[in-house]
């Protein structure tokens, strides 16, 4: 791969269904309701979250907005913890929320490996480096003896007592992220990679180790958007409640009994069905969500039918605008970033279930 890349990447389009110039009119829609710090709002005037801010930049950069984006990092960097968290809100001049969720603490790996892959900044990723190693290392403290990790933890350390299947899928796939940038750097971390495939086969094999949340669609599709399942079993588990979950020519809903279409859970769930090879219903779901374009590019949050209200009162989202910019450029495929949604293991190290194997032997035969 270069030293370097062009600072202007080709900006994603898919003809026929969204424009070159409809994808950046969108991230600049992000852009605009940036604050100058660089905190990301989910509206104006409202919070923001770690995860969603880290897409959100993810989607400025995608489409050319790198001072942008990495601004957006550095604000998340300015306002890390000692311990290498983040709270779960903020608003611009506080924290509103200061649970500290572990999902929401390991995605800035997930966005500095998908910076490296759109640029090849390697002073960035130098610079990122020591941020990514702290939330990593808070993340994995919460990791139980079976593979899981929990939730979160109270502002107070105390951490809470279950584990969520849809943040375990994400911290995986972050953790990835993680081991990957490690490698880049030249630092070995093979607790990280111990950690990553404990989770995976906790994941794929132990869906009694997560709270029950079988009414919500990220439960459905993102151990498959997280690359955890082999293609085969991807596949499985899509087919098996797609229309349990999906709204013909309208989308996903975000839970099962209610007919609540969100645009950001169809087009995550579009890049689920690309990591096994379903273009045709990928391409399928990212087309019904044109019809919830708004004036300027951005998108309402949610619509429930049959009155087509959009909720949570007429909500147009930056994290909503951040979601089709990243299924645009996975289906697009028009940067090396693309790969990361889509085929993660292309742009990812595997994980080394052989060595969760052994560790596995070596702790039976000490007990």
């Amino acid at each position: 791969m270069p030293e370097s890349l062009p600072d202007v990447p080709p900006v994603p389009e898919l003809p026929g269904i969204m424009s070159a110039v409809e994808v950046a009119a969108t991230a600049s829609a992000i852009a605009d309701w940036q604050l100058p710090n660089g905190m990301i709002p989910w509206t104006p005037g409202g919070h923001c979250d770690p995860w969603n801010h880290v897409e959100a930049a993810m989607a400025l950069a995608i489409a050319g907005f790198r001072a942008e984006a990495e601004l957006a990092f550095d604000w998340l960097t300015s306002v890390q913890r000692p311990d290498g968290a983040w709270h779960q809100y903020y608003l611009a001049d506080r924290i509103e929320q200061d649970k500290l969720d572990a999902n929401v603490c390991a995605y800035v790996a997930a966005g500095v490996w998908h910076h490296w892959l759109m640029f090849a900044d390697r002073g960035f990723v130098e610079a990122l480096w020591p941020v990514v190693e702290r939330a990593i290392d808070f993340v994995l403290d919460l990791q139980t003896p079976r593979g899981e990790i929990l939730w979160a933890r109270h502002a107070d350390g105390t951490p809470w007592s279950f584990a969520l299947l849809t943040g375990s899928s994400s911290i995986c796939h972050s953790l990835r992220c993680a081991i990957a940038l490690a490698e880049l750097l030249g630092h070995e971390r093979p607790d990280w990679e111990l950690s990553a495939a404990r989770l995976a086969h906790v994941i794929a094999n132990e869906p009694d180790a997560f709270a029950p949340k079988h009414r919500w669609a990220m439960d459905w599709y993102y151990p498959v958007l997280a690359g955890v399942l082999s293609h085969d079993a991807a596949r499985a588990r899509i087919d098996a409640r797609w229309d349990t979950f999906v709204m013909e020519g309208r989308g996903v809903r975000c839970v099962s009994d209610r007919p609540w279409i969100t645009v950001a859970e169809t087009c995550e769930c579009s890049m689920a069905l690309l990591t096994f090879g379903d273009r045709e219903r990928a391409t399928s779901l990212f087309s019904w969500i044109q019809q919830y374009r708004a004036d300027g590019g951005r998108y309402w949050t949610g619509t429930v039918y049959p009155d087509e209200v959009h909720f949570p009162d007429d909500e147009q989202s930056t994290y909503t605008a951040a979601s089709v910019v990243l299924a645009a450029d996975a289906l697009g495929e028009p940067t090396r970033a693309s790969a990361l949604f889509a085929d993660p293991e292309s742009v990812l190290p595997p994980l080394v279930l052989d060595r969760l194997d052994d560790a596995v032997d070596s702790g039976a035969e000490r007990d």
